[in-house]
């Protein structure tokens, strides 16, 4: 492969690393949602049976819900989470053999002069 090839190539590779990147944000944001839903879930339910709030069904099935649903996608978001930064981790270390099969100058290195 000559440098116009690895170049691109590169470029490429860091494109997808960005789309990665921008993957693991959002599974980073889905992840503190379904925390969240989880906490809400269980405080409401512990709220119910220590007499502070009344027991009402409706409310009582929406709470075991949130704690259930926010579980499901806790761990749905876990294994996404974990195969997009092995993705990246993989994608990352191809750039950088890449990078590493390219004839670099080197900064400070004398070039001959043609004049």
């Amino acid at each position: 492969m000559d440098d116009d090839d690895l170049r691109n190539e590169i470029a490429q590779l860091e494109a997808r690393s960005e789309a990665l990147t921008e993957s693991i944000e959002r599974c980073r944001k889905i992840s503190l949602a379904a925390k969240l839903t989880i906490a809400a879930g269980a405080i409401w339910i512990v709220f119910v049976l220590l007499g502070v709030i009344a027991f009402i069904p409706e409310t009582s099935i929406a709470a075991l819900a949130a704690v259930i649903g926010g579980t499901v996608l806790l761990g749905s978001n876990s294994t996404t989470w974990t195969q997009t930064d092995a993705a990246l981790q993989a994608a990352e270390a191809m750039r950088a053999d890449l990078i590493g099969r390219m004839e670099l100058p080197v900064v400070g290195e004398e070039r001959p002069t043609l004049h």
